[in-house]
Parts: C-alpha cells; sequence; structure tokens
C-alpha cells in the first residue's frame, strides 16, 4: 500500500492512470499528453509500474501500459474503513438528534 499512495501522490501520475485506465497507451502517446519530457514520463511509468499500478506490454519496440485497478485495492479498503466509521459516526449522531426532538429538550 506504501508504494501505491507514494506513486499516486504526483499528480501528473495520477494523471497517467487516468490516461491509461481504459485504454492501453504506448509510453508515446502517454508523454504526448504532457508538457514534459519523454524520459520524465518513462521515469513516472517506472514508478507506477513498481506500484502494480500499471502493466506493461511489448508489442514490437513499443511499451503499451493500461492501469491495474487492483494495485489500488488496499488503498480503496483502508479509505473504506474510515468512510465506513465516518457514515456510522453520522447515522448516531441523526439518531441522538431524532430522539432529542422527539422528546421535546433542547
Amino acid at each position: 500500500m506504501d508504494a501505491a499512495l507514494k506513486a499516486i501522490a504526483e499528480p501528473r501520475r495520477r494523471e497517467i492512470l487516468r490516461l491509461v485506465r481504459d485504454n492501453e497507451l504506448s509510453a508515446g502517446e502517454i508523454a504526448g499528453s504532457f508538457d514534459v519530457t519523454r524520459p520524465a514520463i518513462s521515469q513516472h511509468l517506472s514508478v507506477l509500474k513498481e506500484a502494480g499500478l500499471v502493466t506493461e506490454r511489448r508489442e514490437g519496440t513499443r511499451r503499451l501500459y493500461i492501469a491495474r485497478p487492483e494495485g489500488l485495492k488496499d488503498v480503496q479498503q483502508f479509505l473504506e474503513e474510515f468512510w465506513s466509521e465516518g457514515l456510522m459516526r453520522l447515522k448516531q449522531a441523526a439518531e441522538w438528534e431524532e430522539r432529542r426532538k422527539s422528546r421535546g429538550t433542547s
């Protein structure tokens, strides 16, 4: 999970993940979407690959990338714990307020 969090902490890497979420793209196609050098994008892709967030497939001399949503599963589960706990606290607060109103107290 730490590698995934570090990888997605960088805005360009999050944008790369958005680009390859549904479509396999070559490194060149990905680089064409940014105003940085191709080696910089290659470095970002390496970080994403090492974190298990993208897969790389070679087709001749081209390298094609696509997102691996399962690479974010641990992060998703971690965040959902907070969401579930927050919803439970909200539910309890709403129930408490409803009981308070039904008793006619302020």
